[in-house]
């Protein structure tokens, strides 16, 4: 009977041992973070929603990277404002069109290539006067400078130029009705804001 006491203690520690070894086996990290994958973290600086073109403001951010600081930071400014001109030159470009259709004179195709023409100047001599909110430098591991930027240029300043340029514009200026584009510019700005 002692015997098989111990053959039956025997086999009651085998069978625990087997099932805890088979336990501790079978057990898998099932969630694994980030870093256990390999994975770093990437801070944006410069970026978010807080550097978005809302209602009141076009805004652009970009990056420039060079082994010379101000040459990262010179290429970030002109990468920010190609990205603010873009984006500028395609809300004028709605608020055109919608402009083109109601004019008198002309084809639309006529009317909208001179407002598109008037926008490239205006963008063009506006850009100088974006007003940089955001910049941050860093340098990577081998001696890299990257500069990160945001830039913003008013919505109600460029209207406004740009009514000033339509006024010069003879063709136009007997036509236009400066008020509506006003109204249609910031309704345009507006989709902005709900974004």
């Amino acid at each position: 009977m002692t015997m098989n006491k111990h053959l039956s203690s025997f086999l009651l520690i085998a069978a625990g041992a087997a099932i805890t070894l088979t336990g501790c086996k079978g057990k898998k990290e099932t969630s694994s973070t980030p870093d256990s994958r390999g994975e770093v973290r990437i801070v944006e600086y410069c970026s978010g929603p807080d550097f978005l073109t809302n209602g009141e403001y076009f805004r652009a951010s970009a990056t420039g990277t060079s082994p010379q600081r101000e040459i990262a930071k010179k290429i970030a400014r002109q990468n920010a404002e190609a990205t603010l001109a873009r984006a500028v030159e395609a809300t004028v470009e709605i608020v055109a069109e919608n402009q083109a259709t109601q004019l008198g004179f002309g084809t639309t195709e006529e009317a909208t290539s001179k407002f598109n023409e008037l926008s490239r100047t205006i963008v063009n001599k506006k850009l100088t006067g974006a007003i940089t909110i955001c910049q941050e430098l860093t340098m990577t591991d081998d001696k890299k400078y990257i500069a990160y930027l945001a830039v913003e240029l008013s919505g109600g300043e460029l209207a406004d130029a740009y009514v000033e340029g339509l006024k010069k514009e003879e063709r136009i200026r007997a036509e236009y009705n400066y008020d509506q584009f006003k109204d249609t510019f910031e309704e345009v700005m507006s989709t902005y804001r709900d974004q």
